[in-house]
């Protein structure tokens, strides 16, 4: 496991990295990721022994680990109705939502619960690569034809299919909600390739 990135420096000595969860497996195609994720502190298990692969990972969760990335920048004020003050995420949300990384549901919501969708996933992303000045390459072409891709989304979808941050296959049904494991792939992807 080696990334290198403005935001996060990892090294390996060759010694298996070890984690403490018994759902992550050493030839599961996520472990690197996820070791990545949990030692950055990006992610945490949870559970000290679980990490839940298969489960679904907040929008709240995902703004607040860009939020995180950034330094966790003050913001105060709300952009969404269905954010509070002294909510966990609600610096984070306004932050992003100030910063054009996110645009909420229109009539004022967020949906911080809601699980994150994989062109969710991909929108956030390519939209805090370009908070951070990150060059967007044009990926037209990148969807099959039958891709289940929001419109409001394609590009973004495409954006990240090019880079790798989503599998071609994962792109096609890109309205279903992203795994946790899935997240932390993007993450791993994004910080140690595209943010370089």
């Amino acid at each position: 496991l080696i990334g290198e990135s403005k935001y996060v420096s990892m090294s390996t000595t060759g010694e298996p990295i070890g984690l403490p969860y018994t759902d992550v497996q050493a030839d599961d195609w996520f472990y690197d990721a996820v070791a990545f994720a949990s030692k950055s502190g990006l992610m945490t298990g949870t559970s000290a022994t679980t990490f839940e692969p298969n489960t679904s990972f907040s929008r709240a969760m995902l703004v607040s680990v860009l939020h995180r990335l950034e330094g966790s920048p003050a913001m105060e004020g709300s952009a969404f109705s269905d954010v509070n003050d002294g909510d966990w995420y609600a610096e984070a949300v306004n932050w992003a939502a100030a910063n054009g990384i996110v645009n909420g549901y229109g009539s004022g919501l967020f949906g911080p619960n809601d699980p994150v969708t994989r062109e969710q996933l991909a929108a956030f992303l390519s939209r805090f690569a370009q908070y951070n000045d990150a060059k967007i390459i044009e990926a037209d072409g990148q969807l099959s034809t039958d891709a289940v891709v929001s419109g409001w989304a394609r590009k973004n979808v495409e954006w990240a299919v090019a880079e790798g941050i989503l599998t071609s296959a994962q792109a096609k049904n890109a309205t279903q909600n992203a795994t946790r494991a899935e997240v932390a792939m993007a993450l791993y992807t994004y910080l140690t390739k595209v943010a370089k």
